[in-house]
Parts: structure tokens; C-alpha cells; sequence
């Protein structure tokens, strides 16, 4: 049952967590806590240069002492005084052991300061990559803020019905224009247009001969000589319809060689 518990409240908290996180802040705060790191190394490494610093002052000052008590020693020796050059031997014995120990310390600490330079080196240029990681990041955050808010302004419109009401119009007015074009074309076959071309024909031929005669009358052009041609034997009868069809007091013609009849 307390499992049970337990695991109720990470799904409750944690997923209010997780909304209440926000990476672009929790990264720039991740920046901010880098740099206050910065002043802490620099004190640190400055702790060890000045023992570094403390070290080699007291390292001066024995390899000084050790050549006064040298010097004194011969001194001692000169003037025959043994037991007075014993206790400056005495002393003597134990700058140099003083020494050798400064020398070790001095050298662990040297080695720490290197160390020490060597690390800030290597947290900068991981504190100087993680903020163009950052600065990346953040980059690329607020572009998908903002084709996030491109997304949803294209969803609100398509919902709206603007784009669904423009496709139906456009559909609309394309189904309009293809009925109006089909009626055209029914209204097209219906009609005589071979017949209106043959009306018009005769309506141009009828107003050049009317034309013709104004000119003839204004005496523009003068009349066209008739070509005398002869009848063949096949047009014989419809000359002779068509003197039957002449009215009275009309000279009439003779068409081919008059024909004799026997009284």
C-alpha cells in the first residue's frame, strides 16, 4: 500500500514538475551557477600559489641559515672551540633536514598549483562549451516556440472553416463555369450556323449587286459586254421554256437553226 502511495505522488508531483520546468531557464541558470564557480577556483588556486609563495620564502630563509651556521662552525673551529662548534653542527643537522622537508613540500605544492591552473583551464573550456551548447539550445528553443505558434495559428484557421469556406467557393464558382460553358454549347448545336453563314453569304452577294447598279447609275463602271455563247442540244429545251415564258411583244429568238414544218 505505501508502494502504492509512493508511486501515486511522483506521477502527481512529478508531472507538475515536469510543467513547471522550464528548460530555457533551468539552462541559464545552469550558466549562472558556473560562473559564481569561477571565483571559488580562482581562490582556491590562489591558497595554494601562496603556499606555493610561503614555501620557497622559508626555503630561502634555511638555505640562509644553513650558511651562517657553516661559516660560524669554521668560526668555532678556528678559535678552538669545539663544544661551541658541536651545537652549531647540532643545529646545522637540523636546517637540513628542514630543508629537505621544505624542498618535498614545496615540490607537492607546485604540483598542486599546476594541477590546480590545469583544471580551471579544463572547467572553462567546459563552462565556454556548455554555453554555446546553451545558447544553441536556446536558440533552437524559441524556434520551436515559435513554429509552435505558427502550428497553432494554421490549426485555429483551418478549424475556423476560412480555409474549408475558400475551397468550397472556389468549387463553387468552377462548377458555376462549367454548367454556364455546357449551355453555351447546347445553345450552339441548337442553331443553324451553316444556315446563318449561307444568309450572310446571300446578304453580301445581294448587297454588291444592289452596290454594282449605284455605280452603274452614277456611271462609275460601265456595264459588262454579254459573251454570246452557243446552245448544245441539250440546253434546247429549257431556251424554248423560257421563250414560252417571255411575255407578249417581246421579240422572240431564235435558239439553233430554224426548224421547217410541212404545212
Amino acid at each position: 500500500m505505501w508502494t502504492r502511495f509512493k508511486r501515486w505522488l511522483r506521477s502527481v508531483f512529478g508531472g507538475t514538475m515536469d510543467s513547471l520546468e522550464d528548460p530555457e531557464k533551468i539552462l541559464k541558470q545552469n550558466i549562472r551557477d558556473m560562473n559564481d564557480q569561477v571565483p571559488r577556483m580562482n581562490e582556491s588556486i590562489a591558497m595554494i600559489k601562496a603556499n606555493v609563495s610561503l614555501l620557497e620564502t622559508r626555503q630561502k630563509e634555511r638555505q640562509q641559515k644553513i650558511e651562517e651556521h657553516k661559516a660560524r662552525i669554521k668560526a668555532a673551529l678556528q678559535a678552538g672551540r669545539r663544544d661551541v662548534a658541536l651545537n652549531f653542527a647540532t643545529t646545522l643537522e637540523q636546517l637540513n633536514q628542514d630543508l629537505v622537508n621544505d624542498d618535498s613540500q614545496l615540490k607537492v605544492s607546485r604540483e598542486a598549483y599546476e594541477r590546480a591552473l590545469k583544471v580551471k583551464e579544463a572547467f572553462l573550456l567546459e563552462k565556454k562549451r556548455k554555453i554555446e551548447e546553451v545558447q544553441r539550445a536556446v536558440t533552437k528553443h524559441k524556434q520551436t516556440e515559435w513554429q509552435k505558434k505558427v502550428a497553432d495559428a494554421m490549426a485555429t484557421f483551418e478549424v475556423g472553416g476560412i480555409d474549408q469556406t475558400h475551397d468550397e467557393m472556389i468549387e463553387r464558382i468552377n462548377q458555376q463555369a462549367a454548367l454556364n460553358q455546357a449551355r453555351m454549347e447546347m445553345a450552339l448545336d441548337n442553331i443553324d450556323i451553316k444556315g446563318i453563314e449561307i444568309e450572310k453569304e446571300a446578304q453580301k452577294i445581294q448587297a454588291n449587286e444592289l452596290l454594282k447598279q449605284f455605280e452603274l447609275e452614277l456611271g462609275l463602271t460601265s456595264p459588262q459586254p454579254i459573251q454570246e455563247k452557243s446552245i448544245g442540244p441539250g440546253e434546247e429545251t429549257l431556251a424554248a421554256v423560257e421563250a414560252e415564258a417571255q411575255p407578249a411583244g417581246e421579240v422572240n429568238k431564235t435558239v439553233g437553226p430554224k426548224k421547217v414544218t410541212n404545212s
